[in-house]
């Protein structure tokens, strides 16, 4: 049976609980947020396929990329209503229309991210756009192998250790109707940060007026993307709270690595060892390698890592130029690299349990010490000196 020995031993993709024969597994959520698996052992009868599936305890090979593009949507608004450059969008819209279904992660009515299946493309919009949040595969990738055996195409996204789930629950079958896709993925955050985060800044009446979330919203373009929360209307009027990305609580601890699950510090799933067909990401640094190509409305990076893939890609109405790996992860050492866990982690979460506010406590525990202000002060102050002395 699964034992969790560690926490950063699980990566939280449910393949265990969806391959037992028995139903014994559950997942059950732990004080920082996460879900681990819990086993009936009297109902366990030892088969073992929990184990077997599990993309921690059974990681993959490394493959390398067959082609690495640069690539936009040449549809503007599909572009904009995208986290890069709409590249997924283009990808359902193809599947969609050969009667296949698509899985990716939505926001659901009280604001966790969870995954689902759409089969138009009305359902295939509010997967669109990133999500900094740990999403809830759900049986996901049951309904995903019921629809492959039906015959049906599926488009299946997530993040690496999501697909490598997949991919191991399926036993390894590659399925002709299956396309993969995931993205370059720093680590996931807590889903009860991130709840608490909207219950203490914008409930109302001891509720989440929410209605729609953004968390890379382009309105002062993709390089400046801000997290946009609308709320739902207050006496006839709607309010839009948005803030840069740099600015935001939220999104500053999750940038500084702070609230992400243990496993993303030593990730098991990183260089193309997912076994996906597509990785998606920004590509970050395209100014220094194609400053032509960037018009800060968003640029995506297609790791192609599949025959199947490259059949996909050239199959979209996409403007796009060739780059390589080298290039395509200067500014993204995630698609290789684990980030390191700071050492105010478990500080964070020992205050947050006793109630302290996120938007106060990430701001408070990622503001240097006294003298280091101190001392940028002072060098500030000479440098001043410095130049007014030179006039």
């Amino acid at each position: 049976m699964i034992k969790i020995t560690g926490k950063e031993n699980c990566c939280g993709c449910a393949a265990c609980v969806q391959a037992c024969p028995k139903s014994c597994i559950t997942l059950a959520g732990d004080s920082e947020g996460f879900l681990y698996p819990s086993v009936d052992e009297g109902i366990c009868i030892g088969c073992h396929l929990c184990e077997k599936v599990c993309p921690m305890l059974n990681p993959s090979e490394a493959t390398g990329p067959l082609k690495v593009l640069a690539a936009k949507n040449r549809n503007l608004d599909e572009r904009l209503a995208s986290s890069s450059g709409g590249i997924f969008i283009e990808l359902a819209e193809k599947v969609i229309g050969n009667g296949g279904v698509v899985f990716g992660a939505v926001f659901d009515e009280s604001w966790t991210v969870r995954h689902t299946y759409a089969s138009t493309l009305d359902e295939v919009r509010p997967m669109m756009g990133s999500k900094y949040v740990q999403s809830r595969i759900g049986q996901s990738f049951s309904q995903a192998k019921t629809f492959l055996n039906q015959g049906r195409q599926v488009l299946f996204t997530g993040t690496p250790c999501q697909i490598a789930g997949l991919k191991i629950f399926l036993k390894g079958k590659e399925y002709d109707n299956l396309l993969t896709a995931d993205i370059i993925c720093h680590g996931v955050p807590s889903p009860e940060v991130w709840r608490t985060y909207l219950r203490q800044s914008f409930s109302r009446d001891g509720k989440i007026p929410v209605a729609s979330v953004s968390f890379r919203d382009k309105e002062h373009g993709w390089a400046g993307y801000h997290l946009a929360v609308c709320l739902k209307p207050e006496d006839g009027v709607r309010q839009i709270k948005s803030s840069a990305f740099y600015d935001n609580p939220f999104m500053q601890g999750f940038l500084a690595d702070i609230y992400l699950r243990p496993s993303c510090y030593s990730c098991k799933a990183k260089g193309g060892t997912s076994g996906s067909d597509l990785t998606l990401a920004d590509f970050w640094g395209i100014d220094n390698c194609m400053p032509e190509f960037n018009d800060d409305n968003g640029v995506s990076l297609v790791i192609i890592n599949t025959e199947k893939g490259i059949r996909t890609v050239s199959g979209l109405n996409l403007e796009a130029r060739e780059s390589s790996l080298k290039d395509a992860t200067q500014f993204n050492s995630s698609y290789y690299h684990s980030v390191a866990m700071p050492a105010c982690r478990a500080k964070f979460f020992k205050l947050f349990a006793a109630g302290k506010p996120v938007e106060k406590l990430v701001p408070d525990l990622l503001r240097a010490p006294l003298f280091i202000r101190v001392i940028r002060k002072c060098k500030s102050m000479a440098g001043r000196v410095l130049k007014a002395i030179e006039r």
